[in-house]
């Protein structure tokens, strides 16, 4: 229509003058005929151009922009051959029966130093039960009474009616111990990281995450919509690269510069390579950029530093130079849920906007006294913790001696992975070859696990590995033993 009316000004011009012409010349003149010799006056070319596309239009208009296909009524009998032979498509796609999610280890009883699985009692080197505090009498007792009193669970938010002294008494203890202002607790580990990050990093933010961050930070990072930059592991100079090129981007727009928040995310110890964060570096470079620093400690919460702290106590840094702490409650103080942690106005926010505090049941009462329960005995045997420096210095070195794996993680690392030297190029063959050497362990009264992960949500899929847990509980000669059993399997399997 538009290259109409363009193509066709000249010609209704020079009939609207004719029209006021004939109007102001003599009102008894026939309009029509002015019209009929403007259009005479007008150029051949205009007069065809114009023609075809009215004929263009009109077709246009009166055709249909679809054909009607004959219908074929079907019969009874041909309907109901056609229903028999219909089979649904799967929601989800078929596995096989040997696949590791559907062949899986049974435990029976508790899982502290020996661990019942598949009816065989075994040393547990899988259970993240770091300090030894899952099967303490203390702590079972703290937990039984509180059952007693508040019943099994909360059936509330913390907002509805969810909110029990002893909850305020945790987070209380919490900050206290780890010397912040303020502390939140989450009814779930894995929620807990994954609510705070969208708390406070919304779209447009960016954020500047290691790619070795664990899949907690991941979900928190897909929730928050910001933008997201990787930078290689624990590599220093790559992140400053990034924040060096976001800075120059700045500038060229403050005004936008102004208003995006940049975030630093880490994990204090990182579950997925057992080695530490380079703490001191980032926060130079957090207030060299002035970006904000958010520090995941499930792994080194209650086993780095003098008093358990974590990494900031591990390194000597202020606690006051990272904006939020997080870790959850079920590694070494060995009950449920997580935590959060850090200066007043930082905490309180999240009790508006963070998802799994605002919209999960609370964390049941038993479970939270035998959190405080566990902090008494943490804070009462500081001593525990360098015992427990003596089991990894021992496995450490025994583990270092496998022939056929390789050791990955840091000599103060709870957890610590054993790869295979040479990958036999399949990601499924190596997982094959890495469970077969657990199950001969298993077999000769070892527990130890494979390392899983979702391999189509990772965003940098790790190694395969066996994941290898050292406790306070686990004697020398018994890590020796485990050592001996998979030296064993190494050299029987790994031929």
């Amino acid at each position: 229509y538009t290259i109409i009316i363009y193509l066709s000004y000249p010609i209704y011009l020079s009939i609207m003058r004719g029209v006021l012409s004939s109007i102001m010349a003599s009102g008894q003149q026939w309009v029509l005929v002015e019209m009929v010799q403007a259009f005479y006056e007008a150029p051949a070319y205009h007069l065809i151009l114009e023609g075809i596309l009215i004929l263009w239009i009109i077709r246009l208009l009166f055709s249909k922009t679809y054909k009607l296909h004959e219908t074929y009524k079907l019969t009874e009998n041909e309907k109901e051959d056609l229903i028999e032979e219909w089979q649904p498509e799967p929601l989800v796609p078929t596995l096989s029966k040997d696949h590791p999610s559907l062949s899986y280890d049974i435990v029976t009883g508790s899982p502290s130093h020996k661990i019942i699985i598949n009816g065989k009692e075994c040393i547990n080197f899988a259970s993240f039960n770091f300090l030894g505090l899952l099967d303490n009498e203390r702590v079972k007792q703290k937990a039984l009474s509180s059952l007693k009193k508040y019943g099994v669970g909360t059936c509330g938010p913390r907002g509805f009616y969810g909110t029990f002294d002893v909850h305020l008494e945790l987070e209380s203890r919490l900050a206290n111990f780890m010397q912040t202002e303020e502390a939140i607790i989450y009814s779930y580990g894995f929620a807990t990281i994954a609510s705070a990050i969208p708390a406070y990093s919304k779209r447009g933010d960016i954020i500047f995450v290691d790619e070795a961050a664990c899949f907690s930070i991941q979900k928190g990072l897909q929730a928050s919509r910001s933008f997201i930059k990787y930078f290689k592991h624990n590599d220093m100079k790559d992140l400053e690269r990034l924040l060096k090129e976001q800075d120059l981007e700045d500038q060229k727009n403050p005004r936008k510069a102004r208003v995006t928040r940049k975030f630093i995310v880490v994990e204090g110890l990182f579950i997925n390579t057992a080695d530490i964060c380079p703490l001191p570096e980032l926060v130079k470079l957090k207030y060299k950029y002035k970006v904000r620093i958010f520090l995941e400690e499930s792994m080194s919460f209650g086993v780095l530093g003098e008093h358990g702290r974590g990494v900031t106590e591990h390194f000597g840094v202020n606690i006051d130079d990272i904006d939020l702490i997080s870790a959850n409650m079920e590694n070494a103080v060995a009950t449920v849920g997580g935590f959060c942690c850090g200066r007043s106005f930082v905490i309180d926010h999240q009790r508006l906007s963070g998802q799994g505090y605002c919209f999960s049941a609370s964390l049941p009462p038993m479970l939270a006294a035998a959190a405080i329960e566990a902090l008494n005995i943490m804070e009462e045997d500081p001593g525990n913790r360098s015992f427990f420096n003596d089991c990894l210095n021992v496995a450490l070195c025994l583990c270092d001696r496998i022939p056929g794996l390789r050791l990955e993680g840091e000599p103060f690392a709870p957890a610590l992975h054993l790869q295979l030297e040479k990958s036999s190029g399949s990601r499924e063959a190596d997982m094959k070859l890495l469970r077969s050497i657990i199950d001969y362990c298993l077999n000769r009264n070892v527990a130890l696990t494979l390392a899983r992960y979702l391999e189509k949500e990772e965003r940098f899929l790790p190694t395969p590995s066996i994941r290898v847990v050292v406790t306070v509980q686990q004697t020398e000669e018994e890590i020796q033993k485990a050592v001996s059993c998979i030296v064993e399997a190494a050299s029987v399997l790994l031929q």
